[in-house]
Protein backbone atom coordinates (compact mmCIF):
# COMPACT_ATOMS: atom_id res chain seq x y z
CA UNK A 1 0.00 0.00 0.00
CA UNK A 2 1.46 3.37 -1.00
CA UNK A 3 0.65 6.19 1.39
CA UNK A 4 1.33 9.89 1.70
CA UNK A 5 1.82 11.07 5.28
CA UNK A 6 1.51 14.80 5.98
CA UNK A 7 2.97 15.99 9.28
CA UNK A 8 1.38 18.95 11.05
CA UNK A 9 3.49 20.06 14.03
CA UNK A 10 1.80 21.44 17.13
CA UNK A 11 4.48 24.16 17.39
CA UNK A 12 6.78 25.88 14.92
CA UNK A 13 10.01 25.29 16.81
CA UNK A 14 13.15 24.56 14.80
CA UNK A 15 14.43 21.00 15.29
CA UNK A 16 17.32 20.50 17.68
CA UNK A 17 20.53 18.83 16.50
CA UNK A 18 19.62 15.78 18.66
CA UNK A 19 16.18 15.55 17.04
CA UNK A 20 17.69 15.86 13.55
CA UNK A 21 20.17 13.07 14.32
CA UNK A 22 17.35 10.77 15.48
CA UNK A 23 15.20 11.67 12.48
CA UNK A 24 18.06 11.09 10.03
CA UNK A 25 18.70 7.65 11.56
CA UNK A 26 14.98 6.81 11.26
CA UNK A 27 14.92 8.00 7.64
CA UNK A 28 18.01 5.92 6.83
CA UNK A 29 16.44 2.84 8.43
CA UNK A 30 13.20 3.17 6.45
CA UNK A 31 15.04 3.90 3.20
CA UNK A 32 17.25 0.80 3.58
CA UNK A 33 14.15 -1.30 4.38
CA UNK A 34 12.51 -0.12 1.15
CA UNK A 35 9.63 1.54 3.04
CA UNK A 36 10.44 5.20 2.40
CA UNK A 37 10.14 6.51 -1.16
CA UNK A 38 10.58 10.25 -0.49
CA UNK A 39 10.45 12.71 2.40
CA UNK A 40 11.02 16.41 2.85
CA UNK A 41 10.45 18.98 5.55
CA UNK A 42 8.74 22.26 4.82
CA UNK A 43 10.92 25.36 4.63
CA UNK A 44 9.86 27.71 7.41
CA UNK A 45 8.85 31.05 5.96
CA UNK A 46 8.98 29.60 2.45
CA UNK A 47 6.72 30.24 -0.49
CA UNK A 48 2.99 29.80 0.15
CA UNK A 49 0.67 30.19 -2.83
CA UNK A 50 -2.84 28.90 -3.40
CA UNK A 51 -3.79 28.44 -7.06
CA UNK A 52 -7.43 27.69 -7.74
CA UNK A 53 -9.52 27.07 -10.85
CA UNK A 54 -13.23 27.83 -10.47
CA UNK A 55 -15.66 28.04 -13.39
CA UNK A 56 -12.76 28.47 -15.80
CA UNK A 57 -11.24 31.36 -13.86
CA UNK A 58 -7.76 31.04 -12.38
CA UNK A 59 -6.95 32.79 -9.11
CA UNK A 60 -3.56 33.05 -7.43
CA UNK A 61 -3.45 34.04 -3.75
CA UNK A 62 -0.36 34.52 -1.63
CA UNK A 63 -0.29 33.03 1.89
CA UNK A 64 0.00 32.43 4.75
CA UNK A 65 -3.32 30.62 4.91
CA UNK A 66 -3.70 28.61 8.10
CA UNK A 67 -3.03 28.79 11.78
CA UNK A 68 0.41 27.55 12.80
CA UNK A 69 -1.04 24.32 14.20
CA UNK A 70 -2.51 23.47 10.77
CA UNK A 71 0.64 24.04 8.72
CA UNK A 72 2.10 21.05 6.95
CA UNK A 73 5.62 20.62 8.31
CA UNK A 74 6.67 17.94 5.86
CA UNK A 75 5.66 14.77 4.08
CA UNK A 76 6.67 11.16 3.60
CA UNK A 77 5.73 8.98 0.65
CA UNK A 78 5.95 5.37 1.79
CA UNK A 79 5.19 1.75 0.97
CA UNK A 80 3.68 -0.15 3.89
CA UNK A 81 2.30 -3.67 4.12
CA UNK A 82 -0.60 -2.99 6.47
CA UNK A 83 -2.49 -0.44 8.51
CA UNK A 84 -0.79 -1.80 11.62
CA UNK A 85 2.67 -1.19 10.13
CA UNK A 86 1.59 2.33 9.17
CA UNK A 87 0.46 3.09 12.73
CA UNK A 88 3.69 1.67 14.20
CA UNK A 89 5.93 3.69 11.88
CA UNK A 90 3.90 6.87 12.38
CA UNK A 91 4.10 6.45 16.17
CA UNK A 92 7.88 6.13 15.93
CA UNK A 93 8.03 9.25 13.73
CA UNK A 94 5.88 11.30 16.14
CA UNK A 95 8.00 10.19 19.11
CA UNK A 96 10.96 11.84 17.35
CA UNK A 97 9.17 14.86 15.80
CA UNK A 98 7.18 15.73 18.90
CA UNK A 99 3.66 16.96 19.38
CA UNK A 100 1.57 17.21 16.26
CA UNK A 101 -0.40 14.98 13.95
CA UNK A 102 0.09 12.98 10.79
CA UNK A 103 -2.64 12.87 8.18
CA UNK A 104 -2.40 9.67 6.15
CA UNK A 105 -3.68 9.40 2.58
CA UNK A 106 -3.63 6.17 0.58
CA UNK A 107 -2.41 6.74 -2.97
CA UNK A 108 -3.86 5.18 -6.10
CA UNK A 109 -1.48 2.64 -7.59
CA UNK A 110 -2.48 1.42 -11.06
Amino acid sequence: MKILALYKPAHQNPPTPEMMAKMNAFIDELTKAGKLIATEGRKAGGLEVKIRMSKGQLSVTDGPFTEAKELVGGFALMNVDSREELVTLTKRFLEIAGDGESEILEMFVP
